[in-house]
């Protein structure tokens, strides 16, 4: 069988985000489970803030095109959301919008449809961004996504890491990482 293909990416414009830290030690996590795992930024992929005009004018943005073709060739999503005023981030869910509409005739939320998620948050509150992950599992479970139950919630994330982007917490890294075998094992028995 296999190795099951994880994308994982964070919500977060910020070079030295700590979500994009608390996403790679989950994606190790992953790829020790046996999972092909690819690491994007979103800061790649930029696109205007969606706008229905935009798309009828000049249709959907090649950014947009070639982010939606790495979500539906991979078997599963590992998304990390900074939260921003108690919800998701306008770049994650701007993202998500442009890649869920109809290409070509094909179904906008078809990239979507069943494919596993697991979701963290890494926030300087003491509340761990559980706001932004519970919009964010909405959204995703709004496009036919399957989101697993659990997720990872690293309150006052500011000390979290050393200089070198070391998860400080030995709790906290054994929870991203299982997280992310978790997902490894459940995307390669097909969502099962």
């Amino acid at each position: 069988m296999a190795a099951p293909k994880i994308l994982a990416f964070a919500g977060s414009s910020r070079g030295a985000s700590l979500n994009k830290l608390l996403l790679a030690v989950a994606a190790d996590g992953a790829r020790a489970a046996g999972a092909d795992v690819t690491q994007i930024d979103l800061r790649d992929y930029p696109m205007p803030i969606y706008d229905g005009d935009d798309e009828m004018q000049s249709g959907v943005p090649d950014n947009a095109l070639v982010l939606r073709g790495l979500i539906a060739e991979h078997d599963a999503l590992l998304v990390a959301t900074p939260e921003y005023n108690g919800s998701v981030t306008a770049l994650l869910k701007n993202a998500l919008d442009w890649c869920s509409r109809p290409i070509n005739g094909e179904d906008g939320l078809l990239p979507y449809r069943g494919k596993m998620v697991a979701l963290l948050a890494a926030s300087m509150s003491p509340f761990g961004g559980i706001r932004a992950v519970t919009h964010t599992r909405g959204i995703f479970n709004k496009m036919g996504a399957i989101v697993l139950p659990d997720e990872v919630l690293l309150p006052q994330a500011q000390h979290a890491f050393d200089a070198g982007g070391n998860l400080l917490n030995e709790t906290a890294r054994q929870l991203a990482r299982q997280l992310g075998a978790a997902l490894a094992a459940k995307a390669g028995r097909g969502g099962s």
